[in-house]
């Protein structure tokens, strides 16, 4: 079965992680893949390494619909011929491949409140009926994206769930090395939030629990990875709450596997977009449990007193409240660790993820492996 993926992202964010999972998992004994990205994409060396050929194409950088670009499209599906084309996002890709005979697969990576513009009266019959129309089957990464989904029109019966899934981070021996680089010492437990330095991704929730957690007595070192629009702003907080030695901002780190080693317990705050968080599931991996908003794809991630806490929105007092638990009660934390190590076992590998969206490609294609 003759497979083109369509990226539209020029940086490596979730989406971008996925596909690149995806392109290496595939069994190339069933599927002949080929990826069309925009030009000077950060995905395109990665994708070389796996062999994957790329197509590159004008007019698609980070945006999901180009008039201009379907022309070009249409054009590439006609020569390749493809049996289906799956897109990330690109509504400009499911218009050419429709227009071409190929069979579309769309997957939904994000998960946001819907506008009322699209979710009410004609304008959700307008927006169900062109995703309907343009798409054979829809991939959701998390029960709250296919909410999203149907509540713009989407038709349920279209829409099948597959969690995104990645490889399981490798443990490090030489843990103290790398708590000396972020100042840890050595009665400190880690607190890390991993996420674009945003307002929708909560970290001012988490700096305002950390600063309770602290004015109680709790040893701990909170750090923020990431870079993002809002840092100024979240440093002037730690700044004004005199935490600049226990909040610590690492910028962007490339080796986040190292931060990883080192972190006790992973928050998640977002309020305003989370789909299935890869830094959630790589730290599930190490058995690392986590306090999590209880908004869009969390809740899909981790469970209350199996694997962490889940504690409401935009509240830093539960966020702290569920971080304390676990860092005073070590038999607690011990149990939701082992949960940690078993639900990515059993639910989120990289593997998992690839079969299931295998079998879709199949289903699309009538059951039938070409």
């Amino acid at each position: 079965m003759k497979i083109i993926e369509v990226s539209t992202d020029t940086n490596i964010g979730g989406a971008g992680k996925c596909l690149l999972i995806l392109l290496k998992e595939f069994d190339r004994s069933k599927f002949d893949v080929v990826t069309i990205l925009p030009k000077n994409s950060l995905l395109a060396p990665l994708i070389k390494e796996l062999g994957v050929r790329i197509i590159e194409v004008d007019g698609i950088a980070d945006k999901s619909l180009d008039i201009s670009a379907i022309k070009q499209l249409k054009k590439i599906f006609k020569e390749e011929k493809p049996d289906l084309v799956h897109t990330h996002a690109s509504m400009s890709a499911r218009i050419a491949a429709k227009l071409s005979g190929c069979k579309v697969v769309y997957t939904r990576h994000s998960v946001f409140p819907p506008p009322e513009r699209i979710s009410k009266g004609i304008g959700k019959k307008i927006n169900g009926f062109v995703n309907n129309y343009f798409s054979d089957r829809i991939i959701a990464v998390a029960e709250a994206a296919k909410d999203n989904l149907t509540q713009t029109g989407v038709d349920e019966k279209k829409i099948d769930v597959i969690l995104n899934g990645v490889y399981p981070l490798e443990p490090y021996e030489n843990k103290q090395e790398i708590r000396e680089r972020f100042g840890v010492e050595e009665d400190e437990m880690v607190i890390s939030i991993v996420a674009r330095l945003e307002d929708i991704k909560g970290h001012d929730y988490f700096i305002e629990a950390a600063d309770l957690l602290l004015n109680k007595g709790y040893k701990a070192k909170f750090i923020i990875a990431g870079t993002g629009s809002y840092e100024e702003h979240l440093k002037e907080k730690v700044k004004a709450l005199g935490q600049e030695k226990n909040i610590i901002f690492t910028g962007f780190i490339t080796d986040v596997d190292k931060l990883m080693n080192i972190t006790d317990i992973q928050a998640n705050a977002s309020f305003g977009t989370e789909a299935t968080s890869l830094a959630l599931l790589e730290g599930m991996s190490l058995g690392i449990p986590a306090v999590v908003s209880d908004f869009g794809g969390n809740p899909g991630v981790i469970k209350s007193g199996v694997n962490g806490f889940v504690v409401p929105k935009q509240n830093s007092r539960a966020l702290a409240e569920g971080i304390g638990k676990l860092l005073k009660d070590k038999e607690l934390y011990n149990k939701l660790s082992e949960g940690s190590r078993r639900i990515f076992a059993e639910t989120f590998t990289a593997q998992a993820m690839t079969r299931n969206t295998e079998k879709v490609y199949i289903k699309v294609m009538g059951g039938e492996e070409r």
